[in-house]
This record gives C-alpha cells, sequence and structure tokens, in this order.
C-alpha cells in the first residue's frame, strides 16, 4: 500500500516538473495544486481547439453579420433558411427538411413556434465571414420571440411571398424591425410559383414601406433560385456588431431552454469582452453568481467552443448547473465577478403579458401528478405561459393556463398530447377584466369563478374595464364589404381604410379581445375564402357593460362553466349553451331542470323529463277519479324524490359539452 502512494507522489512530482504551457512557460507550482485543479476540473475540462474554432477564431469582428428572417406565417422561413445552412456547408443538402423547426408541432403545422439560432461561415472574395442567423415564428401570438431576436441581429431579411404579396404580420414585423434600427434586406421568395406577380408585390413593398424594389433579391427558396445571391447581400448590406474584445464582459440574455442534463442552458449575446469555461458570472436582475461550465455555437446542433467573444451569438451553461428556469429573465445582462461597477447594464426586454386563459382539468384525476409534470416540462421551455393551480366542483383539481393567444393555447396543448401522452379537459378562453371597485381599488380577474355575480356587481362595483386590441387586416378589395360586416357585428370600431394598391385594402379596427379569441380568425379566412390576413396588437382597456353568465342545474350553478361576456352576447349564448348542455346530461328518476342565469335573470331554460312509471297500467274502466288519485300521489312522490336527490352528472357529459 505504502508502496503505491510513494509511486502515485513520485508520478506527480515529475508530472508537475514537466508541466509548461503552449508558450514554453512552466506552470507555477500553485495552478498545479490538486484543490485548484479539482475546482478547474469541476467547473469544465480542457477542451482542444478544433479545426472550425481555429478557423473562427481567425476572422475578425468587422467580418461578423447577425442577422434574422422575419415574415408572415407560410411565407417560406424555414425553408430558405435550410437553403442558406446549405450554400454554406453547415449541413448536407437534400437531408432532413426545415433542420430548424425541433418540436413535432412545428413539423405537423409547417409553422415555426419558436425563434431557432444557426452559426454558418461562408467564404466571400476570398475571406471568410462568420454569419448568425436566426429563422423567427411568422405568427402574430409568438410576437415575444421575434421582438427578442431583433435585439441579437444587426439586420433582417424581410420575406414577402411573390404569389400572395404584403400581408398583415409582414406591416407589422417591418414596423418593429425599423423601430429598433435594424437594417432591412426585402426579399421575394415563390418567385418560381405560376401565379406569381412579381412586378405587383414589389409595386406594394415599395408603396407599404418606403423600400426601393431595386434592392429586393427575388428567390425560390424551395428551388434554391438565387438564394446563392442573398449570401453576398447579407454581407454587403447588413453592419457588423460593434463592441470591444478588451473591455469587461457584457452580454445580454436573449433566450432560454431546459435540458434534462445540463440544465437551464442560455442563448447570449456578446457585447463586450469574452467568456470561456471556468469563468464566475454575476446577473444583475437576479444578483447571482454561477460558473462557466461550457460555451459554444449552434452549428447546427450544440458546438463547445474554447471561448465566445464580442459580436458572437452563442450558448453557454453553468457548473453547477442553473436548475431553476425562472432565474434566467430574457433581457437581463451578466459580466463576471468584480467586473460590475465597470458595466453598463443594456436595457432589457418587456416580460410577455397572457393575453387569453383557460382552465386545464386532467379526464381522470389519477394523472393529476403526471400531467402536472409534463405541463411544467414544457413550461421550462415556454417562459410565457403562466400557470396557477385551480379545483372545480364538476372537474376536480386543475389548473389555469394564460397564453399570448390562441394559437399559442393550441400548440401548448398539442405538445402535452404529443410528447407526454396527456388526456385533458380544456374550458373555453377567457381574457382578463379590469373591475373597478367603488372604494378606488383595481383588480384584474382572470377566472371567470371570481367575476362578481351581478347581485353583489351593483353594490360594489364601480365600472368594468375589458382588453381591446388593434387589428390590422389586409384583403383583396372584393370581399371589403363582407370583413366590415364581421368587424362591426363584433363590437369593432373602425379606425382606418387605406387602399394601398388597386386591389389591396388594409383595414384597422378596434376589436374587443374576448371577441378575437371567440375563432375571429377562422371567420375571417371564412368571409374572404382565405384571402385575409390578421395582426394585432394591444390596445389597453376600454369601459364596457360585462356580466358573467352561470350555468345552473336545478337551481344549483355549475363552476366549472361560467364565462364573462359582454351584455349583447348573453342571450344567444346562453339559449346554445342549454341545448348543447341538455344533449349531454342522462335522465334522472325526477326532473331536470337546466338554466343559463345572469343573476337573478334567467336568459334561458330547458328542462329534461323524468323516468316515469305507468302507474295506470293496472286500471281498465275505473272512473276518472281513483286515476286522478293515483297520478296526484305519483307527484307527490316525485317532489320528495327531488327534494332529496342529487343530479349526477357523468365527468363526460362536461368533456363533451366543452369540446369544440
Amino acid at each position: 500500500m505504502r508502496s503505491c502512494v510513494r509511486t502515485a507522489s513520485s508520478l506527480l512530482q515529475s508530472w508537475r516538473a514537466r508541466a509548461v504551457r503552449p508558450n514554453g512557460l512552466p506552470i507555477p507550482a500553485r495552478s498545479l495544486e490538486p484543490s485548484v485543479l479539482l475546482a478547474r476540473s469541476y467547473a469544465q475540462a480542457y477542451r482542444a481547439q478544433s479545426d472550425l474554432e481555429k478557423r473562427i477564431s481567425e476572422i475578425p469582428m468587422e467580418r461578423f453579420r447577425n442577422f434574422c428572417i422575419v415574415a408572415h406565417v407560410d411565407h417560406g422561413k424555414s425553408t430558405l433558411s435550410d437553403r442558406l445552412l446549405e450554400l454554406t456547408g453547415t449541413i448536407q443538402p437534400g437531408g432532413n427538411k426545415q433542420i430548424l423547426d425541433k418540436l413535432d408541432v412545428e413539423r405537423e403545422r409547417g409553422i415555426t413556434v419558436k425563434a431557432q439560432t444557426c452559426t454558418m461561415i461562408y467564404n466571400y472574395k476570398g475571406d471568410d465571414y462568420l454569419l448568425h442567423l436566426v429563422d423567427t415564428p411568422g405568427h402574430v401570438d409568438f410576437r415575444a420571440e421575434v421582438s427578442r431576436s431583433y435585439a441579437s441581429c444587426g439586420g433582417a431579411l424581410l420575406l414577402v411571398d411573390a404569389s400572395q404579396g404584403v400581408q398583415a404580420q409582414t406591416v407589422a414585423n417591418f414596423y418593429l424591425a425599423f423601430s429598433q434600427g435594424l437594417t432591412l434586406v426585402p426579399v421575394l421568395n415563390k418567385v418560381d410559383l405560376p401565379h406569381a406577380d412579381i412586378p405587383r408585390v414589389l409595386e406594394q413593398i415599395k408603396d407599404t414601406f418606403e423600400i426601393d424594389p431595386d434592392t429586393a433579391v427575388l428567390v425560390s427558396a424551395k428551388t434554391g433560385q438565387n438564394v446563392a445571391a442573398l449570401l453576398p447581400t447579407v454581407v454587403e448590406q447588413i453592419p457588423a456588431p460593434v463592441g470591444s474584445l478588451d473591455a469587461p464582459l457584457r452580454l445580454l440574455l436573449v433566450d432560454s431552454w431546459y435540458d434534462v442534463y445540463k440544465g437551464v442552458i442560455l442563448l447570449v449575446r456578446i457585447f463586450d469582452g469574452q467568456v470561456k469555461p471556468g469563468d464566475t458570472l454575476r446577473s444583475f436582475a437576479t444578483g447571482l453568481k454561477y460558473i462557466v461550465g461550457e460555451v459554444g455555437i449552434q452549428y447546427p446542433d450544440q458546438t463547445p467552443q474554447t471561448v465566445l467573444r464580442a459580436g458572437q451569438v452563442g450558448y453557454i451553461h453553468f457548473n453547477p448547473g442553473m436548475k431553476r428556469s425562472q432565474e434566467a429573465k430574457v433581457g437581463d445582462t451578466y459580466t463576471t465577478v468584480g467586473s460590475e461597477k465597470l458595466v453598463e447594464p443594456l436595457p432589457g426586454f418587456e416580460e410577455p403579458k397572457s393575453m387569453v386563459f383557460v382552465a386545464a382539468f386532467p379526464t381522470d384525476q389519477d394523472k393529476h401528478e403526471y400531467l402536472e409534470e409534463s405541463i411544467n416540462q414544457i413550461i421550462l421551455n415556454d417562459r410565457s405561459v403562466t400557470l396557477q393551480k385551480e379545483s372545480s366542483d364538476a372537474l376536480g383539481a386543475g389548473w389555469r393556463l394564460g397564453f399570448l393567444g390562441t394559437l399559442h393555447c393550441s400548440v401548448f396543448e398539442d405538445r402535452l398530447r404529443q410528447e407526454h401522452g396527456a388526456n385533458i379537459i380544456i374550458t373555453p378562453p377567457s381574457v382578463p377584466f379590469k373591475v373597478v371597485w367603488k372604494d378606488g381599488k383595481e383588480s384584474i380577474i382572470t377566472n371567470p369563478n371570481e367575476f362578481p355575480d351581478q347581485d353583489i356587481a351593483h353594490l360594489k362595483v364601480q365600472e368594468v374595464h375589458e382588453p381591446y386590441v388593434l387589428a390590422t387586416i389586409t384583403l383583396p378589395d372584393e370581399y371589403l364589404g363582407e370583413v366590415i360586416k364581421l368587424c362591426e357585428s363584433n363590437r369593432g370600431e373602425q379606425k382606418e381604410l387605406t387602399f394601398f394598391t388597386a386591389t389591396q385594402v388594409i383595414l384597422k379596427y378596434d376589436l374587443p379581445l374576448s371577441h378575437l379569441v371567440d375563432d375571429f380568425f377562422g371567420k375571417l379566412k371564412g368571409a374572404t375564402k382565405g384571402y385575409a390576413s390578421l395582426d394585432y396588437e394591444d390596445a389597453g382597456y376600454h369601459r364596457s357593460s360585462i356580466v358573467k353568465l352561470n350555468l345552473l342545474v336545478n337551481g344549483a350553478p355549475v363552476d366549472a362553466v361560467s364565462r364573462v361576456l359582454h351584455t349583447s352576447q348573453v342571450d344567444r349564448v346562453g339559449r346554445s349553451w342549454v341545448e348543447k348542455f341538455k344533449e349531454h346530461v342522462d335522465r334522472q328518476m325526477f326532473e331536470v331542470v337546466i338554466q343559463a342565469a345572469v343573476g337573478r335573470r334567467i336568459v334561458a331554460r330547458a328542462t329534461i323529463k323524468p323516468f316515469r312509471k305507468d302507474v295506470l297500467a293496472k286500471l281498465h274502466a275505473s272512473d276518472i277519479t281513483r286515476r286522478r288519485k293515483l297520478l296526484e300521489k305519483q307527484k307527490e312522490g316525485r317532489k320528495k324524490l327531488r327534494a332529496v336527490g342529487s343530479v349526477v352528472i357523468e365527468q363526460e357529459a362536461f368533456q363533451k359539452f366543452l369540446s369544440k
């Protein structure tokens, strides 16, 4: 045993004697102490520079380009990203389609839900350029992802479909990018389609955005036509990032996601200095310290590096890992410990606000814990979902979830079902209402069950406000009458009507959010045969006449089914509710009365007749008084039964009633 110890110590001494740095100088003895070596290996094992990293290290910051692709939904962003990755040799051509769409639901629906990033190396005129690409979502619900992406970029490719032309989301993304000072490069996609109208779309770009149509690049992402001309345009037109390698580290947290083994992984943009494994960083927002475990770039998957420099966008994770995704506040600034007073934090982002709320309940209460775990796992990678516990007498324990919009809610539900095999009941979407009480206090109510009933409201509530949105609708002029009729029937107020070409109209309306989440988009597509597009932004709260509609079964309210509505909708919704619920409730031994009520006012009523024994079957030619006596006796028995019996409504009835 002693000889083994002596051998180990003699080996350590001989290794210390031979230990030298790459420049030939010996490593100080203090750095080779076992405690120091252990601390360093805990953060990150030594990693030799790869050929890729050597190539990146020779590229100066003047040859970095950070850009994103923004467009309306389904204009071909992800396909164009694939072509650019193939051209730069980042992925093999002809392989997996839409490489940056990583979620099953993204591939299935053909939409981008989460902004995805990738680094590329492009050789232009004999020089290597480091390009960083962000493929952003196109749907209005994921606007927060787009605005986050802009913070890490110096420019954007404004992609327009050559057959559909400028759409609502194109307009919204243009103004968002323009307000942040990004350099915009117009790109026309799908020019190979037989019904592509290039002159008309170029004219739209000129009229709507005041961009010179001669600067537009005409491409077909699907066939690869002229995509090669796009990269030189990016290099020449989009500016290089600004920053200093010698200044103290300053990095911005752009996005985060959760890894089971590594903890929270941060996507960061380095503004000044550099970061490498073993560095100790401090967050300005939380004040917490972390030791960097690994740094790297997305190429297209996570590729570890020995250092990230100013101007680069890459990922970092800590060792020990960051366990709680709540600590990763998007828009936060990080710097090395000791440099806090030398660094000015970068202006942060606003946290996205939930605008649509639903209640979710497991179909089987035994699966409650499993479903809670599944929901928490998805929320780790989707910071914009809010979650709080809720319970219902009818449906048991569940959760109230807040989303950015109805598509966001639908995607979340699909992910729960596909990735976790969950069986859930989702209530109809509701929106937050602002209640101003007579004592001057204000409160935002997201749960219809907490909304004051009519009896209490007139005593304690001064006024109720509901959220409105400014909706921008682009459509062909032939459908203008139908769309105006649709907006007016949904309590809309017209703000603007512009013909931006001879046949295309931009219509702006202030609409109540509660109507927008009630399948307004589906009705709009139906009225315009799919040619209209919609974008919206928050327009604050407006005072309104709002009441709570309850569903009563034999006089008792059903807590899982209550809605907060404008008074103009109460009669229509009440009647349809009663008829629909009646279909799913089983007959009982006594009469069941279903009512829709606002306070004490009954809006609609339906009666389910009881099972009835034929008490007159044994009578033949008896007199009328005998018959009447038996019927009266039966009626008295029914009253007693109704007084002591309670209506048993199967959970399946609620599932069918709440299903669309």
